[in-house]
């Protein structure tokens, strides 16, 4: 299990190194693998397990406080100062990309614990919407926000507001409807 994570850590680093190469869409492309795609399989896999987030610190991992922190990480990311220092010094995109992933983990921690499942529908819903807001306001924002990214960085910027506002907007969604899902399920469906 332990060397599962790592890999998968490593494996997203490099990732998220490599198609950040300056682009903003790249970033983008990685940021979405961390919080969308690695965070709830991981999460998945340490379910239960002495490294769920959700048994270690259930105050923490709790659905509301894990999507604030989660939308605190997210937001703050992308103020432009940050994301500039991200896209220039190796040593702070890892520190993104990871803090990035330990959000998301967190998140989708805390809204898998059978406990949570009704907070953890309102969370991701939360979670989806402020994903959704944030890709269109770097998506239709009429000049470019992060100018370290190149002569087209508002294109740029405009593909990688699409990639969140889609990516993200939907995975958070889909994750929310589907944990509705569960909870709508009579007592003798969810016992079969």
């Amino acid at each position: 299990m332990t060397r599962g994570l790592l890999l998968a850590a490593a494996l997203l680093l490099g990732v998220g190194w490599s198609l950040s190469g300056g682009a903003m869409t790249g970033h983008m492309v990685a940021h979405m693998i961390a919080v969308a795609i690695a965070a709830p399989l991981l999460a998945l896999a340490v379910q239960g397990a002495q490294w769920d987030p959700a048994l270690r610190w259930p105050r923490l991992a709790s659905p509301l406080p894990a999507a604030l922190i989660e939308a605190v990480v997210v937001w703050g990311w992308h103020v432009p100062a940050l994301r500039a220092l991200a896209a220039h010094h190796p040593a702070w995109l890892v520190a993104e990309q990871a803090s990035f992933l330990a959000a998301g983990l967190l998140l989708w921690s805390a809204v898998l614990a059978p406990q949570h499942r009704a907070a953890g529908v309102v969370a991701l819903l939360v979670t989806s919407m402020h994903m959704t807001l944030l890709g269109a306001l770097i998506g239709l924002a009429p000049r470019p926000l992060y100018m370290h990214h190149g002569p087209q960085a508002l294109a740029d910027q405009q593909l990688a507001g699409v990639v969140m506002l889609l990516v993200g907007g939907i995975a958070y969604l889909a994750g929310g409807l589907a944990l509705l899902a569960r909870l709508l399920r009579t007592p003798q469906e969810a016992a079969a």
